[in-house]
């Protein structure tokens, strides 16, 4: 059996002499790994680095095997990634939180468009930041663990939300905050799509993100710990943030 599809390149690591394995999370397909014959080669290891688009032929014989891709370049992001430090830790937290979370071949089309979309922004450091939040925010609903911003959990009101209910992931106004306010998540309008989403926002909307990645989306896939590349891209953000 075969089936033709494009995808982002996550992972590549070689196997026997020449060969490689790939990870690829493609748009009708999800995530499906598959072989690339001379794949270790000095002609085609280049074309195979992570974040690059990819149009793709896969083939086995049959559907539950890992199967061989022949694989073709549609674009690279290579140069873009390299352009600064914050674009290289942005490719990485990206297809590292996407290899960690998305099961295999479980299609994700909307992710996937989202991913594309976010990669093409790699080296517009000024863009970048705000834009990874908001896929974050897509990924954390993609797996069923969205949050829900609209209204209050308490009153049903949307005047004054000021924070997010770590159990629920439900919004929170300050008004109805009450006792509970030093356990409950701080709600920056950035996550909601208002205001100018100034860089420490964007910072604050990071912390409210990161902990549902890691306190609710990690443990129900086996409690692993997030990739350590999430920590670095929060790193270099946040030294950005202290140097203006």
């Amino acid at each position: 059996m075969e089936w033709r599809d494009h995808g982002i390149l996550l992972t590549r690591r070689r196997h026997g002499e020449g060969a490689a394995i790939i990870d690829v999370f493609t748009e009708e397909h999800g995530r499906h790994a598959g072989i690339v014959h001379g794949g270790a080669s000095r002609k085609k290891a280049p074309v195979l680095q992570p974040g690059a688009q990819l149009d793709l032929l896969w083939r086995a014989r049959l559907e539950g095997h890992l199967g061989s891709y022949q694989a073709e370049p549609l674009r690279s992001r290579a140069a873009a990634a390299l352009s600064g430090r914050m674009a290289l830790a942005g490719l990485n937290v990206v297809t590292a939180l996407l290899g960690f979370c998305l099961p295999e071949r479980a299609p994700y089309p909307d992710l996937y468009k989202q991913s594309e979309q976010l990669l093409d922004l790699l080296g517009q450091d000024e863009l970048w930041p705000l834009a990874y939040l908001n896929w974050e925010m897509a990924l954390l609903r993609e797996m069923g663990f969205g949050l829900d911003l609209s209204a209050c959990a308490v009153s049903g009101r949307n005047e004054d939300l000021a924070y997010i209910s770590p159990k629920t992931g439900r919004a929170v106004s300050r008004q109805e905050a009450g006792q509970w306010v030093n356990r409950l998540l701080p709600l920056p309008p950035v996550l909601r799509g208002l205001g100018e989403a100034p860089d420490h926002e964007v910072a604050e909307g990071l912390r409210t993100t990161g902990y549902f990645l890691s306190e609710r989306l990690a443990p129900s896939l086996g409690n692993h710990p997030l990739p350590e590349a999430r920590a670095r891209f929060i790193d270099i953000f946040s030294r950005r943030l202290q140097s203006r």
